[in-house]
């Protein structure tokens, strides 16, 4: 015998001597199997594993049972789960014994598909079932969320007769509790004839784990009046109940429960009870019990982290993680669960690439929890391309994961690429949930796509998601959001019931559709409701607070604000002074600034851009230099502000430099206005340069340079790029075209015209409203009114500026008539006319010389509300002047408030020396010499009015009055002599 096993243990070069004196003492008596089962237990490697169950299989000991299970048990003694189940799928002898040896230890393990698989194989081979073999099994079910497989399983249990087995209804409890269905686990539990402790702690997780913290409390109250004494377990359960409930109270009584009979610092009991400090903001608390606790496991280091990361300490939950890290402990998945959301709060992306780092290091960039969190932490610090490598190299994708980088898509502003994602989520059989609806939603306001938004709202219905919140609120955003605000309104009457959100949505709506009548009676009736608004009310109404009539309602909010006490809120704050600053109330808004507690950046900035607004450059430089002083760095924003107000070349490069230095220089906003600060001092080779440093892939760069150029009379210059950017992939804009139909009107060139017209046809930039105002005015005033009159005609949407260019177009071609029966066209189509019309509409008047028709069109404007500006007057003045009407216009004239301009009284004047009018000549003479007492002209005028009528003595006085006061008419000049007149 001694010699068949050492030549059997010849190949193992690692059992030495060892093995083969071992082997000597065995009797002649010995099995072989006795002997294999006792070389067995001395294996210390996989690689004696390994060898002996190659020579297990060649020597034929598979069908011993007992080899086997030794085999199997060692395997997982030494981790190798892999070898003990390439053993049990070679072995010829399956039982109830092994089969529950391999199944324990896989559970053990979590290998729950390992577990499943082994199971149906047993089945297969004919091997029965027993207590020992179902708690298990029910609880890989329970894991694998195998619904189908555990009812069967169920059903085999009641058939078998073990369906009274406390253990496996225990674990049929802890099976229904998991996936979802508490009325099937409460039934079975009121069925038990007996119940253990563990039957009460799986009811008790299982209500817990489904949100009923309340049935779960009940639960608990029912095992005391029982007469039994909670464990552990028990606790380690009930106490995060008291957390989400909030019941301090209770979770201080158990947590006294737990020091009495010593569990309090039992390793799974004490990150409950961290947690539970944590989320009543006892922080100091949960800190001492992690300090005091004896034994800290990588659980308790996990629920520490993210005790501080919970409780808006982010720097020290990543401190926590670095000296868990220190203490040799191997962080999990629930780790950097807990401690990537810090580096969003820290802003801090070096943070965020160390934690990305760690990962890879430990072998968890393809679990899937942790690549959503750095998806979203990448997205939350602006990397988006970031993001998407993350989730590329995926692989494997679950639909949190989907709907994470839609969202980074959705939440940057690239919204075709979130509804494109949304398709490929689609194919790879991921079906939309609440939150990939809300997505789409949101992209389909920011690109207005209102067909497919109605799309999605069929979805909704038929998927029953219109009873989710969230949901129906992105849906009210939506349709105000596509300017169909009357479906927002039906739908909100729809609603069962409304939330605080609506309500702001509505609001906003509201106030984004300018219906601020609607908003106020919104925010009335939500507290007539009895809903009570919060700060984003308040926010949600402001922005539609933004000319000096609305200040007082401005200040009424602000009243009801501060009788709330939302004042403390920072984001609220900055909304105020931006809302005083809009109502022109720079002192209200300067006072709030000054007394506030907490700065951010946004309230200097605020205050800043009131500044600004107004011109107050001098206030800008003084604020900028106190902000400087208290220690707050300013950023692109702030300096965007402070280069209007550069009065000097030097100046514009100081804070050109300074942004150098900032590192503000590569935001295009900033890069943008820096080349308008040096094109005002005509450094075009400036402006030059940062546009070749600037992102050439953003076209507002492009833009900016274009409007320069043709501001700069370059027209040449802008046409040259312009062919450039038609070259690049970058998408042209109805800015551009603008700029591109004022470089038409400075070159005059009929071919370059009709070129950039079809351009504009090709790329569909005729659906811009200000694009085809520009052309109808271009066409208008290059003498082809039939072609602007065929523009306007086919736009979709007019605007007030539309019909004023058309009728400003027929007065220039001396079409009176046609501009007013324009007029009376727009009035119709329900546009009503501003002063800018009515200025086309007289000046046309005044050049056809129809008097009547501007008298009629004078009381029209009058009728609408529209107060005439000096503009307005000057045209009836000019026109009553020329056709003689010179009472008329004199009696106009006096009207005028706040007294005619000098050179509506130069217009009458001239109008009263042509038609020797001496009488109102000489009240309108004398009224332009008190008002300009150097006006050459009007002396000169009423010389000319007295000579003609005779009255030389008065002629004479004008005359005199001139050389008294050292006047003297100022020669003309001949352009084709040079001689002067």
């Amino acid at each position: 015998m001694v010699l068949y096993l050492q030549q059997c243990l010849s190949p193992i070069r690692h059992f030495s001597t060892k093995f083969l004196l071992h082997c000597r003492k065995f009797t002649t008596f010995s099995t072989p199997q006795f002997h294999i089962q006792s070389i067995i237990k001395l294996c210390k490697r996989n690689e004696d594993l390994k060898t002996l169950k190659s020579l297990i299989i060649v020597n034929g000991f598979t069908h011993y049972k007992l080899i086997i299970s030794d085999f199997i048990e060692q395997c997982f003694h030494l981790g190798n789960p892999e070898l003990a189940l390439s053993a049990f799928y070679n072995s010829k002898n399956r039982s109830l014994l092994l089969q529950n040896l391999i199944i324990k230890h896989l559970c053990k393990l979590g290998l729950y598909q390992d577990v499943m698989s082994v199971y149906k194989i047993c089945k297969i081979s004919g091997v029965s079932d027993g207590n020992y073999t179902f708690p298990y099994v029910i609880k890989a079910c329970s894991a694998l969320y195998g619904v189908e497989l555990g009812k069967e399983i169920h059903g085999v249990v009641i058939r078998t007769g073990y369906a009274g087995n406390v253990f496996v209804q225990t674990a049929f409890i802890d099976f229904y509790a998991k996936i979802g269905r508490m009325d099937i686990a409460r039934l079975l539990f009121d069925r038990m004839y007996e119940w253990d402790l563990v039957s009460w702690n799986a009811l008790i997780s299982g209500f817990s784990l489904n949100g009923l913290d309340y049935e779960a409390l009940k639960v608990f109250q029912d095992l005391w009046v029982k007469g039994l004494k909670p464990n552990v377990s028990t606790l380690a359960t009930i106490i995060p109940v008291c957390t989400h409930l909030g019941c301090l109270y209770m979770g201080s009584a158990l947590h006294c429960y737990s020091v009495k009979f010593g569990f309090d610092q039992d390793e799974l009991l004490s990150p409950a009870l961290i947690s539970m400090y944590a989320n009543c903001c006892n922080i100091h608390f949960a800190r001492c019990l992690f300090d005091l606790s004896p034994v800290k496991n990588v659980v308790i280091w996990n629920s520490i982290i993210y005790a501080h990361a919970q409780n808006q300490m982010p720097e020290t939950a990543f401190e926590m993680f670095q000296q868990m890290v220190s203490s040799d402990l191997r962080p999990e998945v629930a780790t950097f669960v807990s401690v990537i959301p810090c580096c969003e709060k820290l802003n801090s992306f070096c943070h965020g690439e160390i934690l990305h780092g760690s990962v890879i290091k430990c072998g968890f960039d393809n679990q899937v929890s942790i690549a959503t969190a750095l998806i979203s932490m990448y997205e939350k610090l602006g990397d988006v391309n970031s993001s998407e490598k993350v989730f590329t190299l995926m692989p494997i994708k679950n639909l949190l994961t989907w709907n994470s980088l839609i969202s980074a898509y959705v939440h940057h502003g690239l919204s075709q690429m979130g509804l494109d994602a949304i398709h490929e989520m689609q194919v790879a059989g991921f079906e939309a949930d609440s939150i990939s609806v809300v997505n789409i939603l949101s992209a389909c306001s920011e690109l207005e796509t209102l067909l497919l938004g109605k799309s999605v709202h069929a979805i909704i219905i038929r998927k029953g998601f219109d009873s989710n919140f969230n949901v129906l609120n992105s849906l009210l955003a939506f349709y105000a959001n596509c300017h169909v605000f009357h479906s927002s309104v039906k739908l909100f009457d729809l609603m069962a019931s409304n939330n605080t959100t609506s309500w702001n949505t509505m609001i906003s709506g509201c106030v984004y559709n300018r219906q601020m009548e609607k908003a106020a009676s919104y925010f009335l009736r939500m507290q007539l409701e009895g809903v009570q608004p919060d700060v984003v009310s308040v926010l949600s109404i402001l922005p539609g607070l933004n000319k000096s009539d609305d200040l007082a309602k401005g200040m009424a909010l602000h009243g009801f604000a501060l009788k709330l006490g939302f004042t403390y809120d920072v984001t609220l704050a900055n909304a105020l002074i931006n809302m005083y600053c809009s109502c022109a109330n720079l002192d209200a808004a300067a006072l709030l600034f000054n007394k506030m507690t907490n700065r951010s950046l946004v309230s200097w900035n605020s205050l800043i851009t009131g500044y600004r607004c107004h011109n107050l450059h001098k206030e800008v430089l003084f604020l900028f230099k106190e902000m400087i002083n208290e220690g707050q760095y300013p950023n692109y924003i702030t300096l965007l502000s402070l280069l209007p107000g550069c009065s000097t070349h030097l100046q514009g490069k100081s804070i050109h430099s300074y942004a150098i230095k900032l590192g503000a220089i590569l935001q295009n906003p900033l890069m943008a206005s820096l080349i308008c600060m040096y094109s005002r001092f005509h450094d075009l080779l400036s402006c030059f340069s940062l546009f070749e440093a600037g992102n050439k892939f953003d076209i507002s760069l492009w833009n900016v340079m274009l409007s320069i150029l043709v501001e700069a009379r370059e027209a040449e210059r802008a046409v040259s790029l312009f062919r450039e950017l038609l070259h690049t992939e970058v998408k042209v804009d109805y800015v551009t075209i603008l700029s591109m139909v004022s470089a038409c009107s400075q070159l005059n060139r009929i071919p370059f015209t009709y070129s950039v017209f079809a351009f504009v046809i090709k790329n569909g930039f005729l659906q811009e409203t200000p694009v085809c105002n520009a052309l109808i005015d271009f066409f208008a005033k290059s003498g082809d009114i039939t072609m602007s009159r065929n523009v306007f005609e086919s736009l979709l949407y007019k605007d007030s500026i539309s019909w004023s260019v058309m009728i400003n177009g027929y007065g220039l071609h001396g079409d009176c008539e046609g501009a007013i029966f324009l007029l009376s066209k727009m009035e119709s189509s329900g546009m009503k006319p501003d002063s800018i019309t009515y200025l086309s509409i007289l000046s046309a008047c005044s050049h056809a010389g129809l008097a009547d028709q501007s008298m009629i069109v004078y009381n029209s404007m009058l009728n609408n509300g529209v107060q005439p500006s000096v503009e307005h007057y000057a045209c009836i003045v000019d026109l009553y002047g020329r056709k003689g009407l010179l009472l008329e216009a004199y009696e106009l004239l006096k009207g005028m408030p706040g007294g005619a301009s000098v050179s509506i009284l130069e217009s009458l004047l001239g109008a009263c020396m042509v038609h020797g009018n001496v009488e109102i000549g000489e009240i309108v003479g004398e009224l332009l010499i008190h008002r300009d007492p150097r006006s050459v002209g009007a002396y000169v005028m009423l010389y000319n009015i007295y000579a003609s009528a005779g009255r030389w003595q008065d002629a004479n006085r004008m005359r005199s009055l001139m050389e008294a006061r050292k006047l003297s008419k100022v020669a003309g000049f001949s352009m084709l002599d040079g001689q002067k007149v």
